[in-house]
């Protein structure tokens, strides 16, 4: 979804002949992998960071276009709100200082940013909800000015044919949530940070179903969103509100079954093609534009085909692990993008997410006993949503273990594979045992970004709820730019 696309309305003679053509994307698609077509030489990975703007007091800065004019650099770009911005990163190789060429690059771009933004009165916070988000913000009125995100938002609306309803129940007494939208802006709200790990195409399966497995112990480290519109709600509040803010159904199609485009999916998978073939059999398209290429002529003159429909089409089915098919110097490769975590508290915890995350999940992939064939898909999604709902006290089912505190797996079982795959990765010992000694820190000192902003909301439970929000933003942002990780702010 990051192209660009122009505002137009689309007949039935569009769908049909788009539908046609993804169907033929999907059948090349099917025999570049039998032909072995892709670049697995030199597998990258990938960081992408969204971020929120705020004012001098805290509230929303709705200022993208003058923040992005100021900032003048082509890896920030737009995003949904107009109080929202994205960093994309360069691709790096993680055996040749990958990690700390993030880490360097990430803080001094978000440095020179700051500056330039600050100056037309919009400073970057990374935190996964703005929780000073009022209804006030959550308008059409909020969409950034490009055409894309306009569209999108209105055939998601006439999709469901109503208007978008958000019930979430906080985990604290008397905190609920019942709002609706006549836009997506709801999902605006929603920031995260997104890690891209390449594969081959025979390891894809692995790692998305690793990535899957885990995706519950991420949330359970890293939630950083526990406010919504005056409400605290779940510690990883990002994740029920995404569900329900881009959700096409109507109360009656849930009722039927039919899948929500926000998915975590539904079984384990044996080929990156499982993913894409579920995307075009389960999902009208959104947004149904064709393209002129030919995609088989393409690849029978030697050439490598976009594929411009598939992956339109897959930018608009919003699954926690998604299956990327890309082009670069005219080789294709593949992608898992990981887009559970929400983005901050710092670059320090941004990188200790990053190393955890890729060394995991290299080593989980690479296992002679997959963790996916010890455990149920299904147990995989309830660990999600519960430690979604408590972030760093969540407890969740893992095999052998039966159900245990998040933190103490981690701490037993999993740092130590981390340890192991970031080795098979080549990273250095020291930038290893740097950046992973946070991640067990923040287990040992029970202390992500949601538990500290509740526990700094806890002690200015005197104060008027929105007045108590700005101030702890204010106090996080200053905390944000120290770059000490969020486990040693108190």
């Amino acid at each position: 979804m990051g192209a660009e696309v122009d505002a137009q309305e689309f007949s039935r003679a569009d769908r049909t002949r788009h539908r046609e053509k993804v169907r033929r994307c999907l059948d090349v698609f099917a025999r570049m992998l039998r032909e072995e077509r892709f670049d697995t030489d030199d597998p990258l990975t990938g960081l992408e960071v969204e971020l929120n703007l705020v004012d001098e007091a805290g509230d929303p800065a709705l200022r993208n276009s003058e923040a992005l004019e100021a900032i003048a650099d082509p890896d920030f770009q737009t995003e949904l709100g107009q109080f929202n911005i994205e960093i994309n990163v360069a691709p790096a190789s993680l055996r040749e200082g990958g990690l700390t060429t993030f880490e360097e690059s990430l803080r001094r771009s978000l440095n020179d940013a700051e500056t330039k933004s600050a100056a037309v009165g919009a400073h970057l916070v990374m935190i996964g909800v703005l929780p000073t988000l009022a209804e006030g913000h959550m308008g059409v009125h909020s969409i950034s000015a490009s055409s894309r995100y306009l569209l999108l938002s209105e055939q998601i609306l006439d999709a469901r044919g109503e208007d978008i309803s958000i019930d979430i129940a906080g985990t604290a007494p008397g905190e609920r949530l019942r709002t609706t939208a006549d836009s997506i802006v709801p999902e605006a709200a929603c920031t995260s940070t997104q890690f891209h790990v390449q594969t081959s195409p025979d390891d894809f399966a692995a790692y998305w179903n690793a990535s899957q497995a885990i995706s519950a112990i991420q949330l359970a480290l890293g939630a950083n969103s526990p406010y919504l519109l005056g409400k605290q709600l779940w510690r990883e509040t990002r994740i029920p509100l995404f569900e329900q803010a881009t959700d096409t159904r109507s109360e009656e199609l849930k009722a039927q079954g039919v899948r929500p485009r926000v998915w975590f999916g539904e079984r384990w998978i044996t080929s990156v093609f499982d993913l894409f073939e579920e995307n075009v059999r389960y999902f009208p398209a959104l947004l149904p534009i064709t393209e002129e290429e030919d995609p088989l002529a393409v690849l029978e003159s030697g050439g490598t085909p976009e594929l411009a429909e598939l992956r339109l089409h897959n930018g608009t089915i919003y699954r926690w692990n998604r299956p990327i098919y890309d082009v670069a110097d005219d080789v294709p490769h593949l992608r898992v993008e990981n887009r559970v975590l929400a983005a901050g508290p710092t670059v320090a915890d941004t990188i200790a997410n990053a190393a955890f995350y890729f060394g995991l999940v290299r080593s989980l992939a690479a296992s002679e006993r997959p963790i996916w064939s010890q455990m149920s898909f299904s147990a995989a999604e309830e660990n999600f949503h519960v430690a979604a709902q408590h972030g760093i006290d969540a407890q969740v089912y893992w095999p052998g273990v039966g159900q245990v505190p998040a933190t103490e797996l981690v701490l037993r079982r999993l740092l130590p594979l981390a340890h192991e795959g970031l080795a098979e990765w080549g990273v250095e010992t020291e930038v290893r045992d740097r950046l992973l000694g946070i991640i067990e820190q923040r287990c040992l000192q029970h202390t992500n970004g949601a538990d500290w902003f509740v526990r700094r909301m806890a002690e200015r439970a005197d104060q008027e709820r929105f007045d108590a929000l700005r101030a702890t933003l204010l106090d996080y942002r200053d905390r944000m730019h120290s770059n000490e990780p969020v486990h040693a702010w108190d």
